[in-house]
């Protein structure tokens, strides 16, 4: 057994409950005094809530998916305007993102308070789109210095979101799996995130209300980030940051659909780590274990009703082939994206 793992820098705070005191700790932990918070203009009121103890410099409410430069480039305005010298992001991945995306080029602390399951929290990744195109790159900058999670905040999000997130959850503990840097240490995180969130998912669809099954999907969502972030970007991520950027598809339903096509692709050519998603599914095959959680979830399964054209098939393919890791476990041609991504956009069965 030989391998070098890198284990990320954060500090991780399970409060539900407790977000606003954890969060103001965190950032008096900083030294902070002009804090500048992003949240989406629909978590407007929660951010508030959750930070009004903060030394706030600037409440800045504009984020987008996929993190559009244009959008970037004015909140990294309002931070210098505003002389900020913390981040506080209050939100989904979209925040988060945002956040990141100023701390890349500020090098300003980032405490990161996540409402959904995206996990953007716990990796060094960072994405900028621009003109169709996403750009993804690892920075310490964008690392939050510290994650409060508190499931309370996640009440709001809606069954089918909570169920799409988790399942953009569980694509970082696939591609965790055989992603270009992977190792012993992240398949264990990567299979026990695989245990929480097919424990917790179902959990939230049955009782959107109550706090267990949230707090496991939020666990597992920070194994899945961490391993992910150790790992690597595969084959999956791959192509669903293109499609994300090509088309501005909706980020964690697009990952909902990809996933089974992925998996169906990979797993006869891992055989160890077909095992190992199996067994934290507790069923025969990895592919049957995440049918049965998508079909208990209602899972979207076409490309097509998240907005994407036909004919943006083949432009998919040219840009996903350039992009697909070296020691994916099998080799990759462009017929073989093409039936994947078409498979993805009929809803087909994944083959």
């Amino acid at each position: 057994m030989r391998f070098t793992h890198r284990t990320l820098s954060q500090r991780v705070r399970f409060a539900s409950g407790d977000a606003a005191a954890a969060l103001a700790e965190e950032v008096t932990a900083l030294g902070a005094s002009r804090v500048m918070v992003i949240a989406a203009a629909g978590k407007a009121e929660v951010a508030r809530r959750v930070a009004d103890g903060l030394p706030v410099a600037h409440w800045h409410h504009e984020t987008a998916m996929h993190v559009p430069l244009p959008v970037a480039e004015r909140a990294r305005a309002a931070a210098r305007e505003h002389r900020a010298d913390a981040l506080a992001c209050v939100g989904g991945g979209s925040t988060t993102g945002l956040a990141k995306a100023v701390a890349l080029t500020t090098g300003l602390p980032i405490v990161a308070v996540p409402t959904t399951y995206a996990g953007s929290e716990a990796t060094d990744v960072w994405g900028l789109t621009d003109n169709g195109r996403k750009t993804t790159g690892a920075d310490d900058r964008v690392l939050p210095r510290a994650i409060v999670y508190d499931a309370t905040l996640t009440l709001t999000l809606p069954a089918d979101l909570s169920a799409a997130s988790g399942l953009n959850a569980l694509a970082h503990c696939v591609d965790a799996m055989w992603g270009p840097r992977a190792d012993p240490i992240d398949r264990a995180l990567a299979g026990e995130g695989i245990r929480a969130l097919r424990t917790g998912l179902p959990q939230v669809a049955d009782d959107p209300a109550g706090l267990p099954g949230r707090e496991l999907a939020l666990y597992g969502a920070y194994l899945a980030a961490v391993a992910f972030a150790s790992a690597g970007s595969g084959l999956h991520h791959k192509i669903c940051h293109v499609l994300g950027g090509m088309f501005d598809l909706p980020h964690a339903r697009t990952h909902a659909v990809v996933l089974p096509h992925v998996l169906a692709f990979n797993a006869p050519a891992a055989p160890d780590a077909e095992a190992r998603i199996a067994a934290a599914f507790g069923t025969g095959t990895a592919i049957a274990g995440l049918d049965l959680l998508r079909v208990r979830l209602h899972a979207p399964t076409a490309l097509r009703d998240l907005g994407m054209p036909e004919d943006g098939i083949a432009a998919a393919v040219r840009a996903v082939l350039g992009a697909v890791p070296a020691n994916n476990p099998r080799p990759v041609t462009a017929d073989d994206l093409t039936a994947l991504l078409r498979a993805a956009w009929e809803g087909t069965e994944p083959r």
